[in-house]
């Protein structure tokens, strides 16, 4: 395998996020707008600079960039991170995304500002280090510190008087899972004597080992993305969360678990995970089912973004485990797809929330006449989160039910029933918001303004170009992937 030479890229980017924090820790904390627009134009250098990576990246290698410093020599502890294809979109999207949530807080963040610039920063340090790290113990670091900016955002500016509890459930839900993962790692490095990723993709565990192993890892990406039954955190985190915070949730965070089962699980435990795939089908079908039958009935407008997200996460699930080049490539760009349609559609709740202040479904009707152009973004994200064809969602469903069918052709069946019922939750919630008589209770109205109708149509052109044109992605991916489910 040819590789680049180290030329820092990794370490750039989180210098430029450590400097951001800095800066913004600098600046007044009255000064609110200076804040917002450093905290912007940072972010987006960040962006532009996440950018490069396309011109460093050799689809050919597993990572093309790699760089390593010494850290704890004693232990056989080093900071090493590499990226190939696989980490460089998580990474772009990552940092898309911070200065998405940073314009959809404009208006709607007021309180505690700087901290709350400081946090999403803080976020964004954490995933570009958890999708390049190639330390198993550096990565179970990243991964577990998200949580710690997740819950103080959710705690301190959720809407709601029940903000803390949720941010108490998403926290003790994640540190469950942790704890067995780290007695897992602690493991691996007293019987292998190193974390790095390299060494241990050449050790082969027996099975008999490999199953308390892969049950420990399971468990902490289960929760995070989340799989039946732990996926009662994520309703409750996202109708607490502001706008930001269910941006971040449902646009990457929740993408962490089913990294991390690409990228450790199928190939540190091969053995294990082709002989635990029937239970890992039955769990995802279990979740796809009966959230998206969940999602019919409910009546809170981020609730039902909130549990459609959990049958699409199930769906990267499955396909991650067909092992089939065909379900990975698609859970893998349904991940990325999902990351920018379940934004948008958090933004138009938001953008709602911010005008009448409910999320309640009852209040609204009638907006196709009233917010037109509104009305139009939310159809078109809708569609999209349905998997119409056109859209990057279909591609990457697509693909995953051709690797459920190849690899079993009941599990492709069942997993079927949810596109269908997709398109019934979707085409319901579309209805019952913007089509029929103009509800009473929006007296005063107002569609898009420039702020906003930017930022949804950042999100809703990659949705079309992706759907159109998903080649380029597939063709980078291919080789990667094909290693990982083959080792």
């Amino acid at each position: 395998m040819e590789f680049f030479e180290s030329i820092g890229y990794i370490s750039t980017l989180s210098f430029l996020t450590i400097f951001a924090l800095l800066f913004i820790g600098l600046v007044p904390s009255e000064s609110t707008s200076q804040l917002r627009v450093f905290a912007l134009w940072l972010s987006l250098v960040i962006f532009l600079y996440s950018l490069t990576g396309f011109f460093l990246i050799d689809p050919s290698g597993l990572f093309s960039a790699r760089e390593g410093y010494s850290w704890l020599t004693g232990w056989n502890l080093d900071y090493y991170v590499g990226v190939d294809s696989l980490s460089l979109y998580f990474i772009v999207l990552s940092t898309f995304l911070i200065p998405v949530c940073l314009l959809a807080s404009w208006e709607s963040i007021k309180y505690r500002l700087k901290e709350f610039l400081i946090l999403l920063f803080f976020v964004e340090l954490c995933l570009i280090n958890v999708f390049s790290v190639l330390d198993l113990l550096l990565f179970y670091l990243f991964f577990e510190a998200v949580v710690i900016p997740m819950f103080i955002i959710i705690g301190l500016w959720g809407s709601r008087l029940r903000r803390i509890g949720a941010a108490f459930r998403f926290f003790l839900y994640t540190l469950a899972g942790s704890v067995v993962m780290l007695i897992a790692l602690l493991y691996i490095y007293l019987s292998t004597g190193s974390f790095n990723l390299y060494t241990l993709y050449d050790l082969k565990y027996p099975l008999s080992i490999q199953l308390p192993l892969w049950f420990a890892f399971f468990l902490s990406f289960s929760v995070k993305i989340p799989m039946f039954p732990f996926h009662v955190w994520l309703p409750e985190a996202h109708v607490e969360a502001p706008t930001a915070g269910s941006v971040l949730l449902a646009g990457i965070l929740l993408k962490l678990g089913g990294y991390g089962f690409l990228r450790f699980s199928l190939p540190l435990f091969p053995d294990a995970s082709a002989y635990l795939a029937p239970f890992v089908f039955l769990l995802s079908l279990l979740a796809i089912l009966y959230s998206s039958l969940t999602t019919i009935v409910q009546i809170d407008l981020k609730k039902i973004i909130a549990y459609s997200s959990i049958a699409h996460m199930n769906y990267v699930v499955l396909g991650l485990f067909t092992n089939t080049l065909e379900g990975v490539e698609g859970a893998v760009f349904l991940m990325l797809s999902h990351g920018l349609v379940s934004s948008a559609l958090f933004l138009c709740v938001g953008f709602l929330y911010d005008r009448y202040g409910t999320r309640l479904l009852r209040y609204y009707g009638g907006l196709a006449s009233l917010m037109p152009i509104y009305s139009s973004f939310l159809f078109l994200f809708v569609l999209a989160n349905m998997g119409l064809p056109g859209s990057s969602s279909f591609v990457a469903e697509f693909l995953i039910l051709l690797g459920g069918f190849s690899s079993n052709t009941l599990v492709g069946t069942l997993a079927s029933i949810g596109v269908v019922l997709s398109a019934i939750y979707n085409v319901w919630f579309f209805n019952r918001l913007c089509g029929g008589p103009v509800s009473s209770y929006l007296e005063r109205f107002s569609d898009l303004n420039k702020r906003e109708f930017f930022l949804l149509s950042s999100l809703a052109l990659p949705v079309l170009y992706l759907g159109i044109k998903p080649t380029y992605i597939l063709s980078t991916l291919h080789l990667p992937l094909s290693f990982l489910i083959s080792i």
